[in-house]
């Protein structure tokens, strides 16, 4: 790893490789826990850490050092990470959050009931929880929640072998690279940035001003603080970029990693999935979500809903007329709706991924239109043929046929509209778009596309 590169020495193999945490810490060395670390993956340290007992737990806390503490509980979720300090003695908490990063120290503490999180605050160095409290006042989910406060940096006037001296000090953030800033007034005002690969290519000797990518240059993929964290995923993927500076008047606050940046990435798609399926956010972990939790996030969507679908009802009831002199009307309702939430589904779901990946805006409404209503039209004259052959093969009247025909494409084109709409209005107002995707679309579509076939029905049938 390149990190490796920037540290004095490497690290010492122990003989003996256990094959699980638990074997790690009955072997009672902090070799074992640094043996185990460099045999298992991600995935199945977070388990294992999970599967530990208090008694071991406990144990594990007094065998880390600060770098495997760090290794582990960087490795692994923010709430395994807490559900593990939770079971160790209350005063190596606070050491054990000292040898993280800010970010995830902050993630984990921001987990914590009110009494735990000034406990380990209280506990943590003073440096440290300080740059802590300073990270946890800025709102969720914005981009400054999830940098980390702590980069690596040099002088205009440094050369590139003090920049290498400088990344040696603090080899676990050699990665983000290395910035050239200015002191002013006590803050770090950002002037470029030197990336991993210029660290090793350049001469020793060089000004690090004359191999810096400059400022200008790095500005792009910059965010400003209260910057929607969503924000740093699109960043990375538009510019190709290996961190995310947060940045206020060029003063460099924070960093995020490129690690940061997917896990951010992951959560958004996470949090989507569950919107687009009528549920909210879990937050936690699905195995540790009680059944009262689950419950909780998912009810209040349902009931929504639920009141939602109501006005379904209320027009069937408004053309119950219609419904008694046509009863053949009633075979094609369930056929109608379908079309219209399944249509309006595929395009929310389409849309707000390319909202996701910043290719898509406010600015971009009319164009987003005019594609989605030429498709809907295509899809309406698809839908028309099929529709009426469904109708000719239940062996209703030519009058019904022709209704179900026209109130399929009116349908289809209307679902379309909506369904372009409503992702981006919402966005615009600071509301998720992943809302009106799956059973809230439908939803909408449904009562509508009743009303547009009733009066359809009418027109044509002469009700």
């Amino acid at each position: 790893m390149l990190k490796n590169f920037f540290r004095h020495s490497p690290a010492e193999d122990p003989a003996k490789s256990p094959d699980d945490l638990e074997e790690a810490v009955d072997l009672g060395t902090s070799a074992a826990i640094s043996s185990w670390l460099g045999e298992t993956s991600n995935l199945n340290r977070g388990s294992q850490l999970d599967d530990l007992d208090r008694e071991r737990a406990a144990k594990l806390a007094g065998l880390l050092t600060p770098d495997t503490a760090e290794e582990l509980l960087e490795s692994v979720s923010p709430h395994t990470a807490l559900h593990f300090l939770r079971r160790v003695p209350e005063p190596a908490v606070g050491g054990l959050l000292d040898a993280l990063d800010s970010d995830v120290a902050t993630r984990i503490v921001d987990l914590m009931d009110e009494e735990e999180e000034q406990q380990a605050l209280h506990s943590m160095a003073v440096s440290h929880s300080t740059i802590v409290r300073g990270l946890l006042a800025w709102p969720d989910e914005s981009a400054a929640s999830r940098m980390r406060a702590e980069y690596i940096h040099v002088g205009a006037d440094a050369t590139m072998e003090d920049a290498v001296l400088a990344a040696r000090e603090e080899p676990e953030d050699v990665e983000d690279g290395v910035f050239v800033t200015e002191e002013t007034g006590g803050e770090q005002k950002l002037l470029g940035w030197l990336s991993p690969a210029v660290l090793l290519a350049s001469s020793p000797k060089s000004i690090v001003t004359e191999v810096m990518m400059p400022y200008e240059q790095l500005k792009q993929w910059s965010l400003k603080p209260l910057a929607d964290q969503e924000a740093v995923a699109q960043r990375v993927r538009a510019y190709n970029s290996q961190i995310v500076p947060v940045v206020e008047d060029k003063v460099l606050l924070g960093v995020i990693s490129l690690d940061q940046a997917r896990d951010i990435a992951r959560e958004e798609a996470t949090e989507d999935a569950e919107l687009q399926g009528g549920s909210s956010p879990l937050d936690v972990p699905y195995l540790k979500a009680s059944p009262g939790r689950l419950w909780r996030k998912r009810v209040g969507w349902l009931l929504i809903l639920f009141v939602a679908e109501m006005y379904t009802g209320t027009v069937l009831r408004a053309f119950e007329g219609e419904l008694e002199a046509v009863v053949a009307l009633s075979f094609f309702i369930p056929l109608l709706i379908g079309t219209g939430g399944n249509v309006g589904t595929q395009i929310t779901t389409t849309l707000i991924r390319a909202m996701g990946q910043g290719e898509v805006r406010l600015r971009n409404l009319a164009r987003v239109i005019g594609k989605e209503l030429m498709t809907g039209s295509l899809l309406a004259a698809t839908m028309v043929v099929a529709g009426a052959i469904r109708a000719w093969t239940l062996g209703v009247g030519p009058q019904v046929i022709v209704v179900v025909a026209i109130a399929l494409a009116c349908i289809v084109i209307w679902s379309s509209f909506v369904a372009a709409i409503l992702p981006l209005i919402l966005k615009s107002l600071h509301v998720d778009p992943a809302v009106v995707s799956g059973p809230m679309i439908s939803t909408v579509v449904d009562g509508t596309g009743l009303m547009i076939y009733f009066y359809v029905a009418k027109l044509v049938m002469g009700l």
